[in-house]
């Protein structure tokens, strides 16, 4: 008896030096893990449809890594040049226009000081400074960095490709070493999938299609540094809260102020129409697709975003999600309740 203690205290203390270990040497690749592990289940669908085309798993996933791969480095080859050069464009052209002038035509007696007008334009030239000079720092850190971000991609896309291929296989061999019982595996499995699912579709597809709305009309009516401007508000659409609106407003009062009134109609028919988007669609379609309430969801991605970075976006309502159906084991419980249900009207 003590003999067999002894074993287990010893293997287990094998596995937790190991695991120490293992995660030691994952670490600075573990958000790239993720991402890729998050672009699986995402493409599984359109896996499973190639399959029954091609006949095979290798071929199949080769075929949609290498389509994600353009889809990914194309855009980012291309728009990195075109969106510095209008980045220092705008920060030129900040640093020449007095914000000043028009502000007082159109609130003259709130302005009547000229001190507190002073400190207000001090204050609004330097934050176009600083969100400038933020923009194009961080394009120009992504040129700097290009190898250590070339070898975080090859980890994510080596990671759906394997995992794409043999998914079958690592579901199996997950399901077999979580210490839990079949329909708490089953409703983790459901629960991660539903999350990633209403998340990326439900936030991020969304946003992106409330950004190109809105770009549409920056194209439309001439708008100048309109690539700039589109990428801002498609950042701005994916991010919670914040909404296009915070981009497209403030150049649709500039082209009021400049007397450009059929631009500023135009662009603002198009950043309601993006409101609308946002507004009506993305909380049906996220709640009623995780089954999940719109608030712990919410939070997640807020918190997620200020911890993980932009992956925070699905690892944040995942982590919540996983806290609340261990909560529900912990109580003994079914996995449903006020944040987490089957049926969410």
């Amino acid at each position: 008896m003590e003999e067999e203690y002894l074993k287990r205290v010893m293997i287990t203390s094998v596995l937790v030096v190991l695991a120490v270990l293992v995660f030691l040497i994952t670490k600075p690749i573990i958000l790239p893990l993720v991402f890729g592990l998050i672009l699986v289940v995402v493409f599984a669908p359109m896996h499973d449809w190639l399959l029954k085309i091609v006949k095979s798993q290798t071929l199949s996933a080769s075929i949609i890594c290498v389509l994600l791969i353009l889809v990914i480095v194309l855009p980012f080859w291309f728009l990195t040049p075109i969106l510095i050069q209008q980045s220092f464009n705008i920060y030129q052209t900040s640093q020449q226009i007095d914000i000043m002038i028009p502000l007082k035509e159109l609130f003259p007696s709130f302005f009547a000081s000229d001190q507190f007008s002073n400190e207000i334009s001090s204050i609004i030239s330097n934050f176009i400074t600083k969100v400038t000079n933020a923009f194009v720092n961080s394009l120009s850190q992504l040129i700097i960095n290009f190898p250590t971000i070339s070898l975080q991609f090859f980890v994510v896309f080596f990671t759906f490709f394997y995992v794409l291929r043999d998914k079958e296989y690592f579901i199996e061999y997950a399901k077999n070493i979580i210490p839990f019982a079949k329909d708490v595996k089953e409703k983790l499995f459901k629960s991660s999938k539903e999350m990633i699912f209403s998340v990326i579709f439900g936030q991020v597809f969304i946003g992106i299609i409330q950004g190109v709305a809105v770009s549409l009309g920056f194209f439309i009516f001439g708008i100048n540094n309109a690539w700039l401007f589109s990428l801002l508000a498609v950042l701005a659409g994916i991010f919670p809260i914040i909404g296009t609106t915070i981009v497209w407003l403030p150049i649709v009062i500039y082209l009021f102020i400049a007397g450009n009134t059929t631009s500023a109609i135009g662009i603002t028919f198009f950043g309601i129409f993006s409101n609308f988007i946002d507004n009506i669609i993305r909380p049906i379609f996220v709640s009623r697709f995780a089954h999940m309430h719109p608030l712990p969801i919410l939070i997640g991605m807020v918190g997620g975003v200020f911890y993980f970075g932009i992956l925070g976006f699905i690892l944040g309502p995942l982590i919540i999600a996983y806290a609340f159906i261990m909560i529900e084991i912990y109580r003994g419980k079914q996995i449903t309740g006020i944040f987490i249900h089957e049926n969410l009207k």
